[in-house]
């Protein structure tokens, strides 16, 4: 078992890829404490988790708060004695800053995401890594997209928004790797069972006429073999990164487009 008594925590772990990962973490040994926005899906994932035999427990936690981050942190730790794994995959709502020209897009719907998704990581980050710096250990993990190195249409700030969480894992890991914490961010591509694929497909069918089984053959042939990647595909890789096995790995960004991205 990769994680085997380790403690983590995982941010936006209500939706698909936070969920996925909370689970491939307690699989492999770890105690997950699950957090979200909203408490009904968390406590599901929570309930799946110990129904399989593994460790969970679930908190409504707003990871744009900073007071809310930084106490429901201090109860882990007090609970736990430690925090090992820090995981943001918090999501943000993506109808208000899809569909629009960049020309035609105001300043507070293109820096929705910029703020959202920089805060939220920023945030996590920075509580984790003052827990992990007393035990000169930890692995701070975050998950981005392939907007974040190519230019893509009707994204507004969705692209640069990925692009700053993988610049903020270099400057954490260039800071926090000399203490013995790790920092790396997972980029994967065109997953469906995220909301987020849902969301660019309404968009794409609006103005394409594609159904769901011809966007996700449009998103199989953008990878080089062809298919579309599954949620467990991006969870295992979490759990294996998140594992003293990839101890070597810090102030990266693994690219798990499938050859969408060729580096």
């Amino acid at each position: 078992m990769l994680l085997k008594g380790k403690i983590a925590v995982v941010y936006g772990a209500g939706g698909a890829i936070g969920g996925a990962v909370a689970r491939a973490f307690a699989s492999e040994g770890a105690k997950v404490f699950l957090t979200g926005h909203n408490r009904a899906p968390v406590e599901a994932a929570a309930k799946d988790i110990v129904w399989a035999g593994g460790v969970a427990e679930a908190e409504a936690v707003d990871a744009l708060d900073e007071q809310a981050v930084e106490t429901h942190l201090q109860s882990v730790v007090e609970k736990a004695g430690r925090i090992d794994i820090s995981f943001n995959a918090v999501g943000v709502a993506h109808a208000a800053m899809l569909g629009v020209p960049l020309a035609k897009m105001e300043i507070g719907q293109f820096s929705l995401p910029i703020v959202a998704y920089t805060t939220s990581y920023f945030l996590t980050a920075r509580a984790a890594a003052r827990h992990m710096i007393p035990n000169k250990a930890g692995v701070i993990m975050t998950v981005t997209a392939l907007p974040a190195r190519i230019g893509t249409p009707l994204n507004g700030g969705y692209g640069p928004a990925q692009a700053a969480k993988e610049a903020l894992t270099r400057d954490l890991s260039y800071e926090l790797a000399p203490q013995g914490i790790r920092v790396v961010s997972l980029r994967p591509h065109g997953i469906p069972e995220t909301s987020t694929m849902r969301n660019l497909f309404e968009l794409k069918a609006e103005a394409s006429g594609m159904n769901w089984d011809q966007f996700q053959a449009y998103l199989a042939g953008t990878t080089h073999p062809r298919r579309i990647m599954a949620l467990d595909e991006v969870a295992n890789m979490a759990a294996f990164m998140a594992s003293d096995r990839a101890s070597g790995m810090t102030g990266t960004t693994v690219n798990l487009t499938m050859g969408a991205l060729g580096e």
